[in-house]
This record gives C-alpha cells, sequence and structure tokens, in this order.
C-alpha cells in the first residue's frame, strides 16, 4: 500500500518513483494523513504522473478521494511543456464556491426569529436536487449569463454593482466561450441560475462567534456577535454536463496525443491542443455560470432578509471558488512561468499585495472562506506573505469528508441528526431526510484541525470563526 513519508509535522511526502514526474505532497499532521483513506496517497501519485506538471502534486490537509483527482488537491501545468488540462482536476461541479456577506444584524436578534427566518429562506432559494429557480434563461440571456457572469446578473437588477468589487476575477472570468458549451449543459441550465441544488451546499445564517484578528475583522467588516450569511454552491446541472462530456472527449482522444493516464478518470488534453483550449473555453463560461449563480441566490437572500429582518444590510465580504483551472504566473525554480492550476476543492490564497486582489483588501492579503457543514464551525482567513511558496498560493476549502455519503447514511438517520442540531440551537431546513444523514456533522473532519494545519504552515491565517444558527440545505 502506498503510504506517503513525514518529512515534518505538517508535510508528507510520496517520493517521485515510477511513472511519476514529481513528488506528491500532503499537507497534514499525523492524525489527518492517519483518517484519509488510502485512495487518496494513489490519487496524489497518479497526477504526480501527468505530463508537464510542475513543483509537486499537493493534497490539503482537508485531501478525500475524488474522480481522478482527489478533492482537496492542487496541481499546475506548464503548457509550453506539454502541461495538459485535466477536467477531473477541476471536477464536475465547476467553480463551487462560497461567499459571506455581513448582515448588520446582532446574531440574537437571527436567534429570535430563527424559524421564521430558516421558512423565508427556504421559500426565496430553491434546494435539492432537480430544484429550478426564478429564472428561465432562453438561448440569447444562456450566452449572456455564461460570458458576463456574476456582472451579468447585477447588470440584470440580481445585486448591487459594488458586489462585483468582492468577487475573484470581479465576478466574470476572462475567455469563457458559451458556444462552446454543450447544449445538453445549457439545456440543464435554463430553469436551475438561483438554486442551492444538492449535496454538501447550503446558505447558512452564521454568527461571528470568535474574532482572531482584529484588524483583519475590522477590514472586511466583522463584528463580533453579529449574524453573517455564507452561500455554498456551484454551476450546478451545466458544470456537470461540462464535465462529462469533455472527460469522454479526453478519453476518446488520449491516444492520438500520445497519452496514457494512469486512472482513466484523469483523461486530459495537451492545454494547446484544440480539445484542450475548447475545455478551457467552456470551463471559464462554466465559471461564470456558478458566479452568477451565488449573485442571484444573494438578491434572493436579501429579499428574505428584508422581509422578516428590516433595515438588515447584506454587504460582500468576498466570494472564493474551489473547484477551478487558472492561468497564473508563479515562479518555479527560480524562473516566472505561466501556468494552469488546477484546484479541486482547494481555494485560491493570494498574499498581500497580490494586483489581483481590491484595493482595500491589498494590504490584508486575499480572504480564504472555508465552510462548515450544518453544526461544526466555519472559518474566515486571510492569506499570508508566504502563501505562493506553498502549493502556487492555495489553501483548503472546507474540514473534509470523513465519510463517504453511503457510509455516512448507514451510520446517521436524517431524523435523529436533525433533532441533534435543533439541541444546539441550529435550525435546519432540508427537503430531504437522506441529504441531512450524508451531510452530517459527525460525516467530517475537524475542521479546526484542517485549520490549525493550513495555519501553521503559513498558507493562511485564521480571522473569525462563525457559527450556524439558520442552515438550508441542499
Amino acid at each position: 500500500m502506498l503510504r506517503p513519508q513525514r518529512e515534518t509535522d505538517h508535510v508528507w511526502r510520496i517520493p517521485r518513483n515510477g511513472e511519476m514526474r514529481v513528488d506528491g505532497v500532503i499537507y497534514a499532521d499525523r492524525a489527518l494523513v492517519e483518517a484519509m483513506d488510502a485512495r487518496v496517497f494513489e490519487q496524489v501519485a497518479n497526477v504526480a504522473c501527468l505530463p508537464g506538471i510542475v513543483g509537486a502534486s499537493y493534497a490539503m490537509p482537508d485531501a478525500h478521494s475524488g474522480y481522478g483527482f482527489p478533492i482537496g488537491g492542487v496541481a499546475a501545468f506548464d503548457p509550453r511543456e506539454g502541461g495538459v488540462v485535466s477536467a477531473g482536476g477541476v471536477g464536475f461541479d465547476i467553480a463551487c464556491g462560497v461567499r459571506t456577506l455581513t448582515t448588520g444584524v446582532a446574531a440574537d436578534d437571527v436567534r429570535a426569529v430563527a424559524k421564521e427566518l430558516a421558512d423565508e429562506l427556504f421559500r426565496n432559494v430553491p434546494s435539492g436536487l432537480g430544484s429550478t429557480g426564478p429564472l428561465h434563461l432562453g438561448p440569447r440571456d444562456m450566452d449572456r449569463m455564461l460570458e458576463g457572469g456574476a456582472a451579468w446578473a447585477v447588470k440584470a437588477g440580481w445585486g448591487h454593482p459594488e458586489d462585483l468589487e468582492r468577487i475573484e476575477d470581479n465576478g466574470r472570468m476572462d475567455g469563457a466561450r458559451p458556444d462552446l458549451v454543450p447544449d445538453s449543459a445549457k439545456k440543464r441550465q435554463e430553469r436551475e441560475t438561483g438554486t442551492l441544488g444538492s449535496g454538501n451546499h447550503y446558505l447558512e445564517v452564521q454568527e461571528i462567534a470568535r474574532i482572531h484578528d482584529p484588524a483583519a475583522a475590522r477590514a472586511l467588516g466583522l463584528r463580533p456577535g453579529e449574524a453573517v450569511v455564507s452561500i455554498h454552491c456551484g454551476s450546478r446541472g451545466l458544470g456537470h454536463e461540462i464535465g462529462k462530456v469533455f472527460l469522454g472527449l479526453m478519453a476518446r482522444e488520449a491516444p492520438r496525443h500520445g497519452l496514457r493516464p494512469p486512472d482513466r478518470e484523469l483523461a486530459c488534453a495537451p492545454a494547446l491542443s484544440e480539445l484542450g483550449r475548447r475545455y478551457l473555453g467552456a470551463m471559464r463560461a462554466g465559471i461564470n455560470c456558478a458566479l452568477a449563480n451565488r449573485q442571484v441566490i444573494t438578491h434572493l437572500a436579501r429579499l428574505a432578509f428584508d422581509a422578516v429582518l428590516p433595515g438588515s444590510l447584506l454587504r460582500l465580504v468576498y466570494d472564493v471558488s474551489h473547484n477551478t483551472c487558472k492561468e497564473e504566473r508563479h515562479v518555479v525554480d527560480g524562473q516566472e512561468r505561466t501556468l494552469l492550476v488546477h484546484r479541486k476543492g482547494a481555494t485560491r490564497a493570494l498574499p498581500p499585495g497580490h494586483p489581483l486582489l481590491p484595493p482595500d483588501l491589498r494590504a490584508l492579503g486575499q480572504p480564504v472562506l472555508v465552510g462548515g457543514s450544518m453544526g461544526t464551525p466555519s472559518h474566515i482567513l486571510a492569506a499570508t506573505p508566504d502563501a505562493t511558496t506553498r502549493a502556487f498560493g492555495s489553501a483548503n476549502h472546507g474540514a473534509g469528508r470523513a465519510l463517504s455519503r453511503t457510509a455516512a447514511k448507514k451510520r446517521f438517520a436524517g431524523p435523529d441528526v436533525l433533532r441533534a442540531l435543533a439541541a444546539q440551537g441550529v435550525t435546519v431546513r432540508t427537503g430531504s431526510y437522506a441529504a441531512a444523514a450524508e451531510e452530517a456533522p459527525g460525516a467530517y473532519k475537524d475542521p479546526d484541525a484542517v485549520v490549525d494545519v493550513v495555519e501553521r504552515l503559513g498558507l493562511a491565517r485564521r480571522v473569525a470563526e462563525l457559527r450556524p444558527m439558520v442552515c438550508v440545505k441542499g
């Protein structure tokens, strides 16, 4: 069985061997490594075999096995050296991510109307498998959405122009090619913009329970004892269809490019090939779909708050995606190079001073939003000056699953999960007991342990801890 070797208390290495082109590196403490399923290490090693990979094949401390790449995996490829783009390295839920908004409302005021607010949010924001939303996008509006992202949504009246200042890439990914998105993907998205979907997606109202960095918290508008709203979702059926279609194309065309990945799930294409360029264009449109989706949901959440808590003001703290492939400049072996950085279940963490950060956050470093799971804390972190020295400026995106969804449903009963959360003061709305069982807090790793590793490695530092009060579950 493949096992990583301990290098330091928080760095574990799989030395390059066999077909591996670089080492595998796992960022975790001993307890987290021992809790990881063996498939994680196999997948880290398999990714290290892909052409054009540079640095190492990385896994964050929340890593668990996924499709091809581990969830929590990071890998960068140099197109000029035959580097590939992998649909499995992005994932099916393209640009799934988190955005957090302040409310200006005291947490105690939310608790006083928790049931009413939960009902209003549940009515306003459709959730669950196959859910449909308030928008019906015809062909022209579909392409405009895929081209414009959150900027399209704001222009259409679903938010405020200032929202865009706190979204990665100002709410719109350049290079999107709606014409390359499969018709089957567009068909699935006709009624899904403005919906949470299923799985681990949620809309959660949280209390700012603890401030670790007062200066950073002030810069982000975070005040202890106030409520915030966090939204976790992605590109819905459109992203899944893009992933499915292009994975099939990559698998079929691999022999023509001389590619023999160690796992079929790692089907890929040279980034500079026609297929590679087509995937990148479609994938970037998928990113814009996710950004538009979270923007529309934000508008719907604002309407719900206005109905239950008049005078509340939901202001965007930040929005980050954690299933992406982005073209970035990084220093490798002393030379700055243009790379395609795949982050699957990992968040970009830009250091202080980075030109892509909003001017008012440039001194702080990029906010890193780490989601919890109904009954566990979420965290707001900030990238450090050393963030780009490890894993190409990346950090974790959550706690990571400790149990598969199947195992969670065997161990937990949905009604019991909801009763336990209610006893903790968490009001949950979900359309499925099965969803509650799958996403039980006990199905996930300890988020504090994961964040501790991230902080000790210098990837990001703690700013604030958020505790759930109301959760609308996908």
